[in-house]
């Protein structure tokens, strides 16, 4: 079963259980980030990508330009080990990586989260493939990823336990967008995926048929 028809089922599902007002809440939250426009900001395919030098789960620095030494490269903004679409997403790429171990690429995510809490999303995912901190999303931040929560789904997370200070360790209430990019070893953009909508990602297969 592909990626996006994953995503779908879980939602379905979700939304079924969810009460009436968390629904509402967490629409509008999206229609929100749709109205700013943000992705019209964004880097995308053409675009030069900068380089970083992000921590890996372990604390080790990951230099993009090393990375591109090797062959392109693929890179997953995801929004944290507690986000279940996270979770499926990062379970497909794991399950797509020989694949684009074959293609000669590389693949890493990146997420908001803490070192401490990129390792547990690691092991509790079982990937083999770098997931990079991007303290206070500022990478994210200079690629126009960036959104803030809004008041009434930052309560709504918190009455269901989820809270992004112990994720991110500090009480900015912002994420990045659902943002997948493949970069070749010139660090130019190939192919991006850019939604508001926290639950599409982008499908493997895709990423794989530009590599």
């Amino acid at each position: 079963m592909s990626l996006t028809q994953l995503l779908k089922d879980y939602a379905d599902a979700s939304a079924a259980k969810l009460p009436e007002e968390a629904k509402v809440i967490m629409e509008n939250a999206i229609e929100d980030v749709e109205m700013s426009k943000i992705t019209a900001k964004a880097l995308k395919t053409g675009d030069i990508f900068p380089s970083f030098n992000l921590p890996n789960a372990k604390g080790e620095v990951i230099k993009s330009l090393s990375l591109l030494d090797n062959g392109p490269l693929v890179i997953a903004f995801y929004r944290g080990g507690w986000c279940p679409y996270c979770n499926i997403e990062l379970k497909a790429l794991q399950n797509a990586l020989p694949q684009i171990k074959e293609k000669g690429a590389q693949l890493v995510a990146i997420s908001p989260e803490s070192p401490d809490n990129s390792l547990t999303t690691q092991e509790k995912n079982e990937l083999s493939f770098e997931v990079l901190t991007d303290k206070d999303n500022n990478f994210a931040r200079d690629l126009s990823l960036v959104y803030k929560l809004p008041e009434s789904l930052i309560a709504l997370y918190n009455k269901f336990g989820l809270s992004l200070d112990e994720s991110q360790g500090n009480s900015n209430s912002e994420l990045p967008i659902a943002a997948t990019y493949v970069i070749d070893t010139n660090g130019k953009i190939i192919y991006h995926f850019l939604k508001e909508d926290y639950k599409l990602r982008a499908d493997p297969s895709a990423i794989l048929e530009v590599l």
